[in-house]
């Protein structure tokens, strides 16, 4: 006599004698200890596997090119140096030197097959890469990609170029610690509007949000309608502590104007307001010494001097406004208002790098 347990309903064990030899030992015991099949199992090797689909892969790519198409690609693959190859988007980088390489190791491509024995090329990425071999990019393309990755740097966020090229008026805004300035200019780079508001009370005490909103909607009510609102970024790193306040400061700032500016944007989801680059407005300008911008003082005093002498200036002040914006400059000379300063040299640049994309 032997006990054995079984699983019931409800999930419990009951456990009851059995004598030996019974018919139900016997088929509990088969059931537990079934021997494992010993027949060989058929296995398909995995290089054939790939060597299946490879070649698969190789008709399929003979279809899809004509026999002239071909010849043209590889005569391209065999005798095109590692900078002609990397003229095509889709070779650049390690594409093209892994090409190089197998073609120095095992010789001339004869087939656009072969290709996809070369690391990082699959059956899609070979495809797409004969496409552009036998349909390169032209100059002009090239000049764009590169024009599009430049602005994407310069500016966020992304916004189409075409809404970009058709804008007339932008106002420019730079805020620092103690004020907000902002230069309205239309697309003949005439300043319709320049100045600037003192905010001295907002870096004092615990940052009330309600002290922020009240200081910063007025003086958006001070500034007028714009096709698009360009405000200074400003990359200061969180690692100094010491700066944290300022940087806090700069974020409720950025964050204050984006919504307050931003008036239609739930209805049609068009951003208005943007973010530039305050360093790549340094550069176009030469500011930068090593990743320092100095001050933009001198050239703006540059620019309201042509605005008078030369018959074709690069910024136009109206001739009813000019004496106001000298003079409002001549009182900011010793306060060092640099916000001023920067607010009109990023609209100008704003205009030359995105808009009418040409360097003065």
């Amino acid at each position: 006599m032997s006990v054995h347990c079984l699983l019931v309903a409800g999930g419990r064990w009951r456990c009851f004698p059995v004598p030996l030899g019974s018919s139900l030992v016997q088929g509990l015991h088969n059931s537990c200890c079934r021997k494992k099949s010993t027949a060989p199992k058929k296995i398909i090797p995995s290089v054939a596997l790939c060597d299946e689909n490879t070649k698969k892969s190789g008709n399929a790519l003979d279809k899809l090119f004509s026999s002239e198409q071909q010849a043209s690609i590889l005569q391209v693959l065999n005798t095109a140096s590692n900078k002609e190859l990397e003229a095509f988007k889709l070779l650049r980088g390690r594409k093209s030197i892994n090409i190089i390489e197998h073609r120095e190791k095992f010789g001339p491509f004869q087939n656009l097959e072969s290709l996809m024995n070369v690391p990082l090329f699959q059956y899609k990425t070979t495809i797409q890469v004969c496409n552009s071999i036998l349909c390169p990019e032209t100059e002009g393309e090239k000049r764009k990609f590169q024009d599009n990755r430049l602005l994407r740097k310069l500016i966020k966020p992304e916004i189409k170029r075409e809404r970009l090229k058709a804008v007339n008026s932008i106002v420019s805004i730079v805020f620092g610690t103690r004020r907000i300035a902002w230069a309205h200019l239309d697309r003949k780079l005439a300043v319709l509007d320049w100045q600037q508001s003192e905010c001295c009370q907002l870096m004092k005490g615990t940052y009330l949000s309600s002290v922020y909103l009240q200081e910063i909607s007025s003086v958006i009510s001070k500034m007028p309608n714009a096709d698009l609102y360009v405000l200074e970024k400003i990359g200061l790193s969180i690692q100094n502590s010491s700066r944290f306040p300022v940087l806090l400061h700069f974020h409720i700032m950025e964050a204050m104007l984006y919504a307050l500016l931003n008036k239609t944007f739930v209805q049609d989801g068009q951003h208005r307001v943007l973010s530039m680059n305050r360093n790549g407005v340094g550069k176009h300008f030469e500011l930068m010494i090593g990743d320092t911008r100095t001050s933009g003082k001198e050239l703006v005093k540059q620019f309201l001097s042509e605005s008078v002498l030369k018959e074709e200036p690069r910024v136009v002040f109206p001739s009813e406004k000019i004496v106001r914006y000298r003079q409002m400059f001549s009182s900011t000379e010793e306060q060092r208002a640099e916000e001023l300063y920067d607010s009109l040299l990023q609209a100008i640049a704003f205009y030359e790098l995105a808009v009418f994309d040409t360097e003065p």
